[in-house]
């Protein structure tokens, strides 16, 4: 085998083979530049272990699988495609001589739903697996549980190594541990970076533009540093307006080169920005942190980091993604600050201050708690999980984002009415490469004859690209794209986006072609969706069949621009001076800007959306409009108020009043009214109340479930059940507040609870003066209010519930005001009774006060008839 270059990793090479020797998993702590991604891999190939099989290698994006494949390759003084390949999406470079295969994460989890035990394979590397993609984590869960279920397939066990730069080794363990029984080992390396030089340029005002203090630091590099610059922005719009100032600024300068990096550049592209610059070039880079970890970009001596990453974030309460920038992590600028020492000496430059700098959270927030769950969901249904708890996770899904993702899926006839299983053109629709509202796109567009047009929708939805009109109109770009942007009145794309884009719509024709195999009669297809529609209606439908939580109704047109409400109920704006402002209805694509969910504010920006006809909800639409009646009582005019409405999610399309209201929509709407405003609406009487009080009483004392809850929250949630038969005659509030509420509130108690109630807790006590009082049971203990005379002769404290409640006893003057309050009738006749007589004899003279109240006959006249 050829000799391996010497890496830092190469120290714990001879460890991390006798750790595989002896088990299956293992957790390898390496920074960046250590050299992992490519010497490990290539150092198992002689394995024992491995008997025969390959290697697979995770990598998180598609440049840096080819990039370390390529290396590998080279290494070996090979081409790509022989001993080491790689497989991307829409592209592989594989033979039958290839034993390690660097693949990227879609890709994994595609072999794994194909074949749960990975045969042929002998070792799962997880690279980069700090990045904690959705995908990387389903990667994980899938190969652990394929490993459990399907190892008696295989001749010996799949191992699994997770690298990881910054990611916590022990909490890797753990999770590797639970599933194995054993524990597992994590191998660190240390590395061998060089020193860089940090320096911080000033506290950032989160929110101000970042672009001034980036042409700055890169004015001072240019003057101050050596070699190549690698600037970190948060996405492609900073990455562009940056290039187009710093071409225009540098353009007279021979050697300096500017190039941009981001994920949806052609992979020629990004290579040409990661090459190492020609003698005497200096080059600056623009990247998204698609830079911060696997790319090595040679010559690189300075960073600039801005500090700032944008990040799709998922709002569980209404089902939108939101673009959202958001500072980096401790663990992020340290990655970043890296890149600038991976050759020799560097230096970095961090566009915000030190104290900002300690008050960054230290580690970024996993994709899987704050992304759109829908293609985890559609991939765990195919795999015939119903409930993610099935697996094991670093982190399990968001609850929120999860429920979300269940109901766009049924929402798309992914899955079935009922339970958690793929539709039959839900597992068609899961071994599509893509999101599946996209996916559903272009298998809708395929069957409605409108092909190209979703093609071209869908590629532009992937790739995010639009035409530079500063509007939010997506139909404008889709036919640009088409090739009709001077037709449409729009403009067409620039020639390097145009041959990317047609790179992306050759793919994705490839994609609809496979649609042909989805049976109609498995397809929610809408027959009233014309093929002869024309394109502009077509594009609106389409685009609302992957987004129906996203159909938007104008609500009004402010300073700020025109205000909608979401089919989920949340509310958007569109820029102002927008040219979409004029539609009542839209179908929006992409959202941003505004609050995050977790702090809400404005609403959020509509970056890009399409006009809906109205007339589409009769037609194409149809399947999506749901009647219901909408029922209310109206407190102003105090009379019952009734729409049959026709709605989608939250929008109401069409509405028309009802004249004749129904007894049951009366009941209804009373009962919502009742919930809405509490049940002090209703009119208690004394005797009502202290029912409740008895019950809820018994209900605390003795908690085996056979008292019912009478509390508000109990009485509401059985309040159909207690008072809607009351309701049929009600007309008005009046009528309402005379129902006596004691009968209904009985037929709470089945026999023989009522006769319980009264032997524990008699609504009244009768006394030594032979009359009977009242108990009070709303308060705690319950009170006995007795004038004094009426206890004579009582030695003990009376009570309740069996003697388990001795009652406060409040001992009353002739004029019902409080003598004494007490639990101890005993202790006052033997104690302060007398100052209490003696005070009273002087106020009421006529009135009875013995000395002896013990042994007096108890009255509840003035004084005992003689």
């Amino acid at each position: 085998m050829t000799s391996l270059p010497q890496l830092p990793i190469s120290d714990v090479l001879t460890s991390i083979e006798a750790f595989l020797s002896g088990g299956d998993e293992l957790v390898l702590e390496a920074p960046p530049g250590a050299g992992k991604t490519t010497i490990v891999p290539l150092s198992l190939l002689g394995a024992s272990w491995l008997n025969n099989q390959k290697i697979v290698v995770l990598e998180p994006r598609r440049l840096a699988a080819k990039v370390a494949a390529e290396r590998m390759a080279d290494i070996l003084g090979e081409s790509v495609g022989q001993t080491v390949g790689y497989r991307v999406r829409f592209e592989s470079k594989v033979s039958q001589k290839t034993k390690i295969e660097v693949v990227t994460e879609g890709i994994l989890i595609r072999q794994l739903q194909d074949d749960p035990a990975l045969s042929g394979v002998g070792v799962v590397i997880f690279d980069e697996f700090h990045e904690r993609s959705v995908d990387a984590d389903l990667a994980l869960a899938l190969s652990l549980q394929g490993r459990d279920l399907f190892g008696d397939v295989r001749e010996v066990p799949l191992k699994i190594v997770v690298m990881s730069a910054t990611l916590n080794g022990q909490a890797v363990s753990q999770l590797l541990s639970e599933a194995s029984g054993q524990l597992v080992p994590v191998v660190t390396s240390e590395g061998r970076a060089f020193p860089v030089d940090v320096q911080y340029c000033g506290a950032y005002e989160f929110g101000e533009d970042i672009r001034p203090k980036v042409e700055r630091a890169v004015n001072q590099a240019i003057a101050q540093d050596s070699g190549s610059i690698l600037v970190f922005l948060p996405g492609v719009g900073e990455i562009r307006s940056i290039a187009e100032r710093l071409e225009d600024a540098f353009s007279k300068e021979a050697g300096i080169v500017v190039c941009p990096l981001y994920g949806d550049l052609t992979l020629a592209a990004q290579h040409a920005a990661i090459r190492p610059a020609p003698e005497g070039v200096r080059k600056i880079v623009l990247a998204t942190n698609i830079a911060e970890t696997s790319l090595t970009i040679e010559g690189v001596r300075v960073v600039i980091d801005g500090g700032l990453v944008r990040y799709a974030e998922f709002d569980p309460v209404s089902g939108v993604n939101r673009l959202v920038t958001g500072r980096v992590s401790r663990a992020e600028a340290e990655q970043r600050a890296g890149r600038a020492g991976r050759m020799e000496p560097g230096v970095c430059y961090r566009l915000w201050s030190k104290s900002q700098h300690d008050s960054l959270a230290e580690q970024p927030c996993p994709e899987i708690l704050q992304s759109d769950l829908a293609p985890l969901a559609i991939q765990l249904a195919r795999w015939g999980v119903s409930d993610p708890s099935e697996l094991l996770w670093l982190d399990p899904p968001a609850t929120g984002a999860w429920q979300q993702a269940c109901e766009l899926l049924k929402t798309l006839d992914v899955l079935k009415p009922a339970g958690f299983q793929l539709s039959t053109y839900g597992e068609c629709l899961s071994s599509f490469p893509l999101h599946p509202r996209q996916a559903h796109l272009l298998a809708m567009s395929h069957l409605s004859g409108h092909g190209e047009l979703g093609v071209a929708l869908a590629a532009l939805l992937e790739s995010g690209d639009r035409l530079p009109s500063g509007q939010a109109d997506l139909a404008s770009s889709v036919f640009g794209l088409m090739g009709q942007g001077e037709e449409k009145g729009g403009k067409r794309f620039g020639s390097v986006q145009s041959r990317k884009m047609h790179q992306q719509l050759d793919r994705l024709r490839h994609r609809r072609l496979s649609a042909e195999k989805i049976v109609k009669t498995d397809v929610p297809l809408l027959s009233a969706f014309e093929k002869n529609a024309s394109d502009d209606d077509a594009l609106g439908v389409l685009l609302a069949l992957a987004y129906p939580d996203r159909i938007a109704q104008r609500r009004n047109t402010s300073g700020e621009g025109a205000s909608y409400k979401l089919s989920n109920g949340r509310g958007v704006r569109l820029k102002k001076d927008d040219r979409l402002s004029r539609n009542h209805y839209l179908v929006v694509a992409e959202l941003g800007g505004g609050q995050s969910y977790r702090s809400p504010g404005r609403d959020a920006l509509v970056f890009a959306a399409i006009p809906l006809s109205e007339s589409v909800f009769q037609t194409a639409l149809s399947h999506l409009v749901k009647e219901k009646t909408d029922a209310y009582w109206d407190t102003h005019k105090q009379r019952f108020c009734a729409q049959r409405q026709w709605c989608i999610g939250e929008l109401v399309i069409r509405s028309e009043p009802i004249a004749e209201i129904s007894n049951e929509i009366r009941q209804s709407v009373l009962l919502s009214l009742i919930r809405k405003e509490g049940l002090s609406i209703l009119s208690w009487s004394p005797s009502a109340i202290q029912w409740r009080a008895r019950v809820a009483l018994l209900n605390h004392i003795e908690p085996d479930g056979a008292w019912p809850d009478v509390s508000d929250k109990g009485l509401l949630s059985s309040l159909e059940i207690w008072f809607g038969s009351s309701l049929t005659a009600v007309s008005t509030l009046n009528q309402l507040k005379d129902i006596d509420l004691l009968p209904l509130l009985k037929t709470l108690l089945p026999w023989p609870l009522p006769q319980q109630l009264d032997d524990q807790l008699p609504a009244q006590l009768s006394v030594p003066s032979g009359r009977s009082h009242t108990i009070d049971y709303t308060q705690s203990p319950p009170v006995l209010a007795v004038r004094m005379q009426e206890m004579f002769g009582c030695a003990n404290t009376p009570s309740v519930a069996g003697g388990r409640i001795p009652l406060m006893l409040h001992l009353l003057s002739p004029a019902q005001r409080p003598l004494q309050v007490t639990q101890d009738l005993s202790g006052f006749w033997g104690g302060v009774y007398r100052e209490v007589a003696k005070e009273m004899r002087g106020r009421y003279p006529k009135h009875y006060w013995p000395d002896n109240p013990l042994e007096s006959e108890a009255t509840a006249r003035a004084k005992p008839r003689k």
